[in-house]
């Protein structure tokens, strides 16, 4: 009967060593998940607030230069209504995602390492969880949320002419969740007799504001303020405020004595 050879621990030790290998690619990945869903929140807030903000007449005359994406992000604007609803689609389901996979897969790593540290397992799971989801919502709040709609109040139709055609494909590719949404935001305006088309009319004081922000910004002058502003009261006055009817004006004869006229 022949003997075994002794075990040296070198088979252990290489199979310890490939599961600590597996074990960082797999957090890799979940933090790459983590951060990747982030950074998709980003993109369909960034991509909210410009195509919001985008001013209709910028928009046009990029069209007419035949800038890349402006037909697309003006069609976005003349619709937002389904939009709206298609950037909600899509931030429900990055939050979904992080939530449920992230979150869990995270907190369980985390869960792991607290643990390692001798902290009890009633303790470490919640604090874990606790820990993972504060962190993955303050990232989604500054990186997914606010640095986006900072970048896009910006430049908001140069943001909305690169990515509208990114949001049209998607709106497309959800079309029928997007008509649903759509349809169901109408029904409840119209429970309240309101309707979802905006008010695009501008009045007189937003352009004024508007004049004096440009002649803060040294865009104008003073005085093209004063003559922009002087056209703008010009019109409200009525011309009885500056012209006499030809009925109420005296007329003189140059021929008449002196006396004559002041008869």
């Amino acid at each position: 009967m022949s003997e075994r050879p002794p075990q040296d621990g070198t088979h252990h030790r290489r199979t310890d060593l490939l599961a600590l290998r597996a074990g960082r690619r797999d957090r890799l990945f979940e933090l790459a998940v983590a951060a990747v869903l982030i950074l998709l929140n980003g993109v369909f807030a960034l991509s909210e607030l410009a195509v919001v903000s985008a001013r209709k007449a910028r928009l046009k005359t990029m069209v007419v230069r035949r800038r890349p994406g402006a037909r697309a992000a003006l069609a976005l604007a003349e619709e937002p209504g389904r939009f709206l609803s298609t950037v909600q689609i899509g931030i429900t389901l990055v939050g979904i995602l992080a939530g449920a996979y992230s979150g869990a897969a995270l907190a369980e790593r985390f869960d792991t390492v607290l643990e390692g540290w001798g902290m009890p397992t009633p303790v470490a799971e919640p604090l874990a969880y606790a820990l993972v989801i504060s962190a993955i919502t303050y990232l989604s709040v500054v990186v997914g949320e606010l640095v986006p709609k900072h970048l896009a109040l910006r430049n908001p139709e140069g943001i909305a002419c690169a990515l509208a055609p990114t949001m049209t494909l998607i709106s497309r590719v959800a079309a029928p969740v997007v008509w649903l949404l759509d349809a169901s935001t109408r029904a409840v305006f119209r429970l309240f007799g309101q309707s979802t088309e905006p008010a695009n009319a501008i009045t007189d004081e937003e352009i004024r504001t508007i004049v004096a922000e440009a002649e803060i910004a040294g865009v104008i002058e003073t005085d093209e303020r004063r003559m922009i502003s002087g056209v703008l009261r010009l019109g409200d006055r009525a011309v009885r405020g500056i012209m006499t009817p030809r009925t109420e004006v005296a007329g003189l004869d140059l021929d008449d004595d002196e006396a004559t006229i002041r008869a």
